[in-house]
């Protein structure tokens, strides 16, 4: 009976009381894993990027190396941790990417145009608005097949990752920009250093004097306070109007109208800036869409405003009025 008793108050459970503490510890160790596991599969970088590499213009057999590198450059692009935030998968930020290969200058340079395109989620909707979209011609760069790709936002590595750093760095921080007002700034900065240190690469595409319309001038245009209507404009389109449509839709398309003013004076400012070209192609259809229900007084204010700032789609604007 004494061992029975020693038995009954010795173990618990069938183990005795040290081990049980240390069973214990090990049930906690594994409920934290087990969080951390799921937290994450929910939490990830800030991308969803599809990678195409196309070579229309490349003839002979020797097609691997193009299928390597699309590889790369997606696990790149989606694996590369660009930011400080958490984003859930549900957050990423879906864009794509088509590079369009047309020489081969030599075993590991090639000349190529790269297209980027960025959309956004509108709130309470399966629609996606496009909020980047752009060709980029000067694209010329070196690669050798199964080769890492090694980025330092601080210091210019190669001009592929460069590039494609330069346009992450872009299209998160026009992502933010149209949820709150001047968030994307840290972003743009980021994509500024990208530009500065390629000041003394031969590569085309990242000085001022080359052309207008390049990467030196579309972060130009995004960080100077002189045309900040643009972001304006970028918060209220998209945060003050398309997220607002669902429940109201007369105060959502008065917020883009109220976004198309803050264009206008960024227009008169500066005729043909660059990142407002681009936005204005971004947003034809869509503008075209929104504003041939509007009131007539509304279309014809607004049409008015997009023949002005985007005379090369004054025809598509024509469709409001009808």
């Amino acid at each position: 009976m004494i061992a029975i008793n020693i038995k009954n108050t010795a173990y618990v459970n069938g183990l005795q009381p040290s081990l049980k503490i240390v069973y214990m510890k090990m049930k906690k160790i594994l409920l934290l894993f087990i969080i951390l596991i799921f937290g994450l599969k929910n939490y990830a970088q800030e991308l969803k990027c599809v990678i195409q590499v196309a070579t229309p213009q490349i003839e002979g057999s020797d097609k691997k190396i193009y299928e390597t590198l699309q590889t790369s450059i997606y696990e790149f692009m989606n694996s590369h941790k660009w930011t400080n935030y958490a984003f859930t998968v549900d957050e990423k930020i879906e864009c794509s990417i088509l590079i369009t290969i047309s020489e081969r200058v030599s075993t590991d340079e090639f000349k190529a145009t790269i297209q980027i395109q960025s959309r956004r989620p509108v709130y309470k909707t399966s629609y996606n608005t496009t909020i980047f979209n752009y060709l980029d011609k000067d694209f010329q760069f070196k690669y050798i097949e199964s080769q890492s790709l090694d980025f330092d936002e601080n210091a210019f590595t190669t001009n592929l990752t460069s590039v494609l750093g330069f346009y992450a760095y872009i299209m998160i921080g026009l992502d933010f920009d149209s949820f709150s007002l001047y968030g994307g700034s840290p972003f743009y900065e980021k994509a500024q250093t990208i530009v500065n240190n390629a000041q003394n690469t031969s590569e085309s595409g990242w000085k001022a004097f080359e052309s207008q319309k390049n990467r030196y001038w579309l972060v130009e245009n995004l960080l100077n306070k002189t045309y900040s209507g643009v972001r304006d404009g970028i918060y209220n389109y998209s945060r003050k109007g398309m997220d607002v449509m669902s429940d109201n839709m007369e105060t959502g398309r008065a917020s883009v109208l109220t976004a198309l003013e803050s264009w206008q004076k960024v227009y008169k400012e500066k005729p043909g800036l660059f990142i407002l070209t681009l936005i204005m192609n971004a947003k034809v259809d869509e503008l075209v869409n929104i504003f041939s229900q509007a009131a007539p007084m509304d279309k014809t204010k607004a049409v008015n405003i997009l023949n002005l700032i985007d005379p090369a789609n004054a025809n598509k604007y024509k469709q409001i009025l009808k």
